[in-house]
């Protein structure tokens, strides 16, 4: 384990934000030629920050505070009605853990999801030196959940394995298979599957009140989020009236 008030972090300059429009974003990332472990990783996510491959980063903007950690209460989460519906829905889906790996057909999914999904962001155009340096290459116990019907790959959800949970790092599916609404479906399996190793905490990274994208993530109930240093659990009764609506997460 390293001192965590050794390490050495780098501040980007400004440059246009990836989720509100016309906002500007700054970023800090951790050194990355520090070693950091299971345990200092840990600690990091429990402070606001998250992994993009081999990089450990948290918002730093100057005059903005939107992007705010998300964890779920795994022992205390009960799945809401439409929820259920949607594990209904996969039951014919098979699940399969594996190690990060090279792999055509994994690729080819991820090329898809993002040349559909995400045409007008900055992972466009897919490529594989993006697809393993985001997803493939990681320093951390990285794992591939793999969303199979009969032997076809229909999802891949990329995960990190802390002390205190789970960290979903990214999802990506069949963009034919909207109807299954499958980015929900790899949450409430990453919950199931932090359940079972009797882990406390599912990360799901960054909830933006003002982007539709981020919005999903505060349906997973009870949700804490990570306000002034502290994680404060959010009572569903404080949702705007557009949060409620929003049915399930299918980027």
């Amino acid at each position: 384990m390293t001192d965590l008030h050794q390490l050495q972090f780098y501040a980007t300059p400004e440059h246009p934000c990836s989720y509100l429009p016309g906002q500007q974003a700054k970023t800090l990332f951790v050194d990355p030629k520090a070693e950091v472990d299971q345990e200092d990783y840990s600690l990091l996510s429990d402070l606001g920050f998250r992994r993009s491959g081999p990089h450990l980063y948290r918002p730093h903007c100057s005059h903005c505070k939107a992007c705010v950690s998300a964890r779920v209460r795994v022992a205390r989460f009960r799945s809401s009605k439409n929820q259920r519906r949607v594990s209904s829905r996969n039951r014919d889906i098979r699940i399969e853990i594996k190690k990060p790996y090279k792999d055509i057909e994994i690729y080819n999914l991820y090329e898809r999801y993002i040349n559909a999904r995400h045409a007008d962001g900055d992972m466009y155009p897919a490529s594989t030196e993006q697809f393993e340096s985001f997803l493939v290459n990681s320093d951390q116990e990285t794992q591939f959940m793999e969303f199979r019907v009969q032997q076809r790959l229909i999802a891949v959800a990329v995960i990190d394995q802390l002390q205190l949970g789970i960290s979903a790092i990214y999802t990506f599916y069949d963009p034919e298979e909207s109807g299954r609404s499958l980015g929900t479906f790899a949450i409430l399996s990453q919950i199931e599957l932090a359940r079972r190793a009797q882990l406390p905490y599912l990360y799901l990274g960054y909830w933006i009140r003002n982007c539709r994208k981020m919005s999903y993530k505060i349906q997973f109930q009870p949700v804490e989020l990570l306000i002034d240093n502290y994680w404060i659990e959010l009572n569903p009764q404080q949702l705007p009236n557009t949060e409620k609506r929003i049915k399930t997460f299918d980027l």
